[in-house]
């Protein structure tokens, strides 16, 4: 089994920034977790790859990073978070959305989305969180996310993303890239760059060929020297836990709480991003009702 990995490189004399990752086995979690259909697994997967990747932008320990895709496909809505380690984790309005694929056979992820935004959310510990939207441009992702590098973050950006699957609807090959032009890139680097992404395979044939960050972005590097910064281990990590609910329910405050308990029924909350079930019995939410007196 192949350890999830983000790299980090600059190049051309740091006039770029790259990040590449492979997240099979983070992507593949996520399927079992939400028994997803393909093409839901394919674009939960390619926000995935590209969560972890940003998310390690980060520096704070407690930042943290939404992205989220709303649209008017059967999908719905796909939200996905990640924290500056690169730990990751998914949710979807709808998980067994089955449309047709595309005329080359590829999943149609664009027309799982369909028409809407993107918005990207850094809580980076301040009092208001960063927020940025912007209008879907194709549903395939990787286009979205450059468009909104550029148009929300003034950022010349490029962002390759890709998810194969097998027959058997598990997850074969997943991964991607980020790369960032710095302001001072001369013309030279930028025209060199562009030539490189047209010339280069998607990311799932360079994944098939070698699956190894350093390998795709040295292809799409290629004739700049490239210098690799960081190395570090991505995962599917959920970190609800029966403390955090216990928080979230003591916050609903007397009335509410007081409600559920005359209801005489024990609450069982789901965690939408792993699934686990969380059950409090009336006991236990009478203990949480004397504590939100408190």
């Amino acid at each position: 089994m192949t350890q999830d990995k983000i790299i980090s490189a600059v190049a051309a004399g740091a006039q770029v920034r790259a990040f590449a990752c492979t997240t099979r086995e983070m992507v593949e979690r996520c399927r079992q977790i939400h028994n997803s259909s393909p093409v839901i697994t394919a674009a939960m997967g390619r926000m995935l790859s590209a969560a972890c990747m940003m998310g390690s932008m980060m520096k704070g320990e407690r930042d943290r990073l939404t992205l989220q895709i709303a649209g008017d496909g059967p999908a719905g809505t796909l939200t996905v978070t990640a924290d500056s380690a690169a730990r990751v984790k998914a949710c979807a309005d709808q998980y067994q959305v089955i449309v047709p694929a595309k005329p080359n056979g590829k999943l149609d992820v664009s027309g799982a989305i369909g028409a809407g935004s993107l918005t990207v959310i850094r809580d980076l510990g301040l009092k208001e969180p960063y927020s940025g939207s912007v209008p879907l441009q194709t549903g395939e992702i990787a286009e979205d996310l450059t468009y909104y590098f550029a148009a929300s973050e003034q950022t010349p950006s490029s962002v390759g993303l890709g998810v194969l699957m097998n027959k058997d609807n598990t997850v074969r090959r997943a991964g991607g890239f980020i790369l960032q032009l710095m302001p001072f890139a001369s013309d030279e680097t930028i025209e060199l760059l562009e030539q490189n992404l047209q010339k280069i395979p998607s990311v799932t044939e360079m994944l098939e060929e070698q699956e190894d960050p350093e390998a795709m972005l040295r292809r799409v590097l290629e004739g700049m020297e490239m210098e690799i910064t960081g190395s570090r281990e991505t995962v599917y990590h959920c970190d609800c836990s029966r403390p955090r609910l216990e928080r979230v329910l003591v916050s609903l405050g007397e009335k509410e709480l007081g409600g559920l308990i005359a209801e005489g029924r024990e609450v069982e909350i789901g965690c939408q991003f792993c699934g686990s079930q969380y059950i409090f019995t009336i006991p236990q939410l009478q203990h949480l009702l004397k504590e939100s007196r408190h």
